[in-house]
């Protein structure tokens, strides 16, 4: 048994195999996290071609909640933390809060490509990237003065706003699977139609990066969110130790990597951004390609 002092301890004891592979794998999705998130915010901070589009600034926008989110998740990975019900070590659920950020966030970039679709003259004249800046700023502003609020008013009360906020997120998901339907058939249908060129691949990229990353979103994180409903429904308590223990947990974390991750593989705009600005800098051999 490996035994550190350390004012909170570590997730795991070491007594046995599993231990070290919740540990490992706990340190690579925290790694991976910051990371592939952290080079998706610098590959879009230095091209001035990606800044001036609004789907980027969006991808901006939770690849920064993604890689605070990874720097999180080296201490909700790796020690002995629970966030939620019960609590132990946490981080007042500051952490967790970040992918609130990032579900306002796809949910409003979903409808920047529904507009930018299917309105396209009303999309040029309202959707101007200030306006989509002030989105963003919004999806962090909202998710944190909810929080605030919590931590500031009455146990009752804070139960309270949780609950509504529970029905709030299930209200948002539901509108993300309509939409992701009404995306699909859009890319499928009506964007094959028009003329071959520049402006339809970039359409046909934008709809297709936007489906598949919400569909991977909601799979790795509604168990989770469905799971904290029946343990508060029925009173039970959590079967895991804490967050790094707990497989539903992992896979929220994984999210942090998976949605910069898929950003560069759908994205070649932004993949050569990331190879030439960032990787390109620590392996010179990249930035040749």
């Amino acid at each position: 048994m490996i035994s550190l002092n350390l004012t909170v301890p570590l997730a795991v004891d070491f007594n046995d195999a599993a231990d070290y592979f919740i540990f490992i794998a706990n340190l690579l999705i925290a790694t991976s996290a910051v990371l592939l998130a952290g080079s998706v915010v610098l590959g879009i901070l230095c091209t001035k071609s990606l800044r001036a589009q609004n789907r980027f600034i969006f991808m901006l926008n939770t690849s920064i909640s993604d890689t605070l989110s990874g720097f999180g998740n080296y201490y909700i990975g790796l020690f002995d933390v629970q966030e939620g019900y019960p609590s132990k070590n946490d981080t007042y659920y500051i952490v967790p809060s970040l992918l609130g950020v990032n579900i306002l966030t796809i949910f409003f970039a979903q409808i920047d490509r529904f507009l930018a679709v299917f309105y396209p003259y009303f999309y040029s004249r309202y959707g101007t990237r200030t306006v989509v800046i002030e989105v963003c700023l919004f999806c962090w502003f909202y998710t944190y003065l909810t929080l605030t609020i919590q931590h500031v008013v009455t146990v009752e009360d804070a139960a309270k706003i949780n609950a509504y906020g529970i029905l709030a997120i299930q209200a948002v998901i539901l509108a993300k699977v309509i939409l992701n339907v009404k995306l699909y058939l859009i890319a499928k249908y009506q964007i094959a139609r028009e003329p071959p060129g520049p402006e339809r691949d970039g359409k046909k990229e934008s709809l297709r990066l936007i489906i598949v990353v919400v569909v991977c979103f909601l799979a790795l994180w509604t168990p989770d969110f469905y799971y904290v409903i029946v343990v508060q429904m029925t009173r039970s308590r959590y079967m895991f130790n804490n967050n790094a223990s707990d497989p539903l947990h992992m896979m929220i974390r994984f999210t942090s990597a998976s949605n910069p991750g898929l950003y560069i593989w759908g994205s070649p705009a932004l993949r050569e951004a990331v190879l030439k600005t960032v990787w390109g800098r620590v392996c010179p051999p990249l930035r040749r390609r």
